[in-house]
């Protein structure tokens, strides 16, 4: 694969490297006496120097001789040096920051790289929303590779969205140099079933010769995941348990190992590598969703890396897990990931290996980033009238919330989706559930919310309604336009007074994330591109976010990044039961159900 994210290609500035690393020329930038991380060995290489010219790497040893007048020399003495870090499958949209406040954010803490699967904003805007994000990224020193989004919608026939993306628009795609391959393909019972519309999608990819990246949350690590394998699909991110991570990598399959803002999984899928002996060449460390709070106060793939080791994996192999094995995932490997020559020069280096700790992030040879401040500055970039006003809905009135029954009975036995606390899956609880005046009734003493998807790209006035369970809220009503991944208008509540406010809070500012109670707003995060970004700086969105929080916590919730656990609530490719506009999912049988079970 052609890689076009170095500041030179190869054949244009061999001979420079050659002349440098020979001492016929002299180097643009040396980095001396660092403790080299050395990650295609394995091993820390003392006293090492680095030498750089035309944004790659010419020497790796004694490059006193690489010095010259014009040359900048940083001492390395006392510090680690090793590549930096890239995320292997990455939600900008998540972060609630448009490409170039994330990059601020990230680069600070190390990462040079992301590859971005924009999936959230093409299923409201389609392939335009990706090409607003990848201008926006241009001006970034942060290299952002794209993996085109491959489920627009995620799971056909179950929900609603802005756009489609079909085998002709993901070809396209894999011609622009941004494009590495193909995102996340969720869509596994369309992979399993051999449905040709689906396998068509990653054929495209495969035709290109880029790679295709997966999502596998079945907990069958048999015939399913091979099926699905064998279809082309390279990485996969969707593990939570040991033997998922693990079965994945004695098949071939990168196990791409998720520490986000909301999912926890580190903690038990590092156990594939710490409890076996195993070569953990196959498996890379991500962050899939991180929220800007999370960003400012903990870090990014830093503090993921710190967390691998937390779990007792070895800091050099979790190094590996976010440098050379990512690049080798991806086919890159001949220009990003490792500290040798030729290689584009993306480092940085670490005061602390065990905290890891970034200093200084080197991309392309350039130190754009030092002691948690970035040092180059980017013009503006302005998202378009097209990328705002996504919101397409009327106001909505407490009625709109109402799930009427034709019954009698004082009870009736109803699906209610059960969250799990940082954790992607739910649980399909049948309980029961009060009838008054022939409308079900929320039952905050048993922790049983309503909850409503609006579809709102189309103006289709569909709805679903529903409950749910495991928020623990005691008042009040919450609503998101992020909402995977169709992203149309939730609200989860206790009372359809304050879910009716929520919503039109969110439908009067064009998006974003809101919590009510007793009349009053509590917290709002405006969200004006696509229902999902703001382009305010991280340092203002992570306190909006903050005061979210509290206002989550002043109703009673406790969960951890608990918008970010109901924004998959009508994600439809995810076990067990999901919501989408549509109405009630069996996502393990993919059938519709009726919300009432006796009825």
């Amino acid at each position: 694969m052609i890689n076009t994210f170095c500041k030179f290609p190869l054949w244009e500035c061999s001979q420079s490297l050659v002349k440098v690393a020979a001492g016929i020329e002299k180097a643009e930038l040396v980095i001396t006496n660092a403790k080299l991380i050395n990650v295609c060995t394995r091993e820390i290489l003392e006293g090492v120097d680095v030498a750089v010219t035309k944004g790659r790497i010419a020497m790796v040893g004694d490059c006193k001789h690489c010095i010259g007048d014009t040359t900048q020399v940083i001492d390395g003495s006392g510090k680690y040096l090793a590549p930096a870090f890239m995320d292997g499958h990455i939600h900008v949209e998540s972060s609630m920051l448009t490409v170039g406040e994330y990059a601020k954010a990230v680069v600070v803490h190390g990462t040079s790289g992301i590859f971005m699967d924009p999936h959230e904003i093409c299923n409201v805007l389609g392939l335009d929303g990706v090409k607003y994000m990848l201008e926006d990224a241009k001006r970034t020193p942060l290299k952002t590779m794209l993996t085109t989004p491959s489920c627009v919608p995620a799971v056909p026939g179950f929900e609603d969205t802005g756009a489609n993306i079909g085998p002709k628009e993901v070809a396209e795609t894999m011609l622009w140099d941004s494009c590495v391959g193909l995102g996340e393909m969720m869509n596994f019972p369309g992979i399993l079933g051999a449905n040709e519309h689906t396998h068509a999608i990653v054929g495209e990819t495969l035709k290109a010769g880029k790679i295709a990246t997966g999502h596998y949350s079945l907990p069958e690590t048999d015939k399913g995941l091979n099926a699905y394998i064998a279809s082309g699909v390279r990485c996969c991110h969707e593990s939570t348990r040991e033997e998922d991570a693990l079965a994945k990598m004695r098949l071939g399959m990168y196990a791409m190992l998720r520490e986000g803002s909301a999912w926890h999984d580190l903690k038990e899928v590092a156990k594939a590598i710490t409890n076996h002996i195993v070569d953990s060449r196959f498996a890379c460390l991500i962050s899939d969703d991180t929220h800007p709070n999370t960003l400012q106060t903990k870090g990014h793939l830093d503090y993921i890396v710190k967390r691998a080791i937390e779990e007792g994996i070895d800091p050099i192999t979790a190094i590996q897990m976010v440098t050379i094995n990512v690049a080798q995932c991806f086919q890159l490997d001949h220009d990003m990931g490792s500290i040798t020559p030729s290689k584009c020069a993306d480092m940085v280096l670490i005061d602390d290996l065990n905290a890891c700790h970034i200093c200084a992030t080197f991309i392309d040879g350039e130190l754009v980033a030092q002691n948690g401040k970035i040092l180059k500055d980017f013009p503006p970039y302005l998202y378009p009238t097209a990328a705002k006003n996504s919101v397409r809905l009327d106001k909505v009135s407490p009625s709109d919330f109402r799930i009427s029954v034709n019954t009698k009975k004082a009870t009736v036995k109803a699906h209610v989706i059960e969250v799990i606390p940082a954790r992607v899956g739910t649980i399909d609880q049948h309980l029961e559930i009060s009838v008054f005046d022939g409308a079900l009734q929320a039952d905050v003493e048993r922790d049983i919310l309503k909850v409503a998807v609006f579809e709102r790209h189309h103006r289709t006035g569909t709805v679903g309604r529903g409950f749910v369970k495991g928020f623990g809220i005691r008042k009040g009503a919450l609503a998101q336009t992020v909402a995977h991944d169709a992203h149309n208008l939730l609200v989860v509540g206790t009372n359809d007074e304050d879910m009716a406010l929520a919503a039109n809070t969110l439908i009067s500012c064009g998006g974003g994330m809101v919590a009510v109670a007793d009349g009053e707003i509590l917290g709002l995060v405006p969200l004006p591109i696509a229902g999902l970004m703001n382009d305010e700086p991280l340092e203002e969105m992570s306190e909006k976010v903050e005061q979210l929080e509290k206002a989550w916590k002043e109703v009673g919730c406790t969960l951890p990044s608990p918008f970010m656990t109901m924004a998959l609530i009508p994600l439809a490719c995810l076990p067990e039961t999901r919501i989408t506009n549509r109405g009630l999912v069996d996502c393990r049988t993919f059938r519709f159900e009726n919300l009432v079970m006796d009825e």
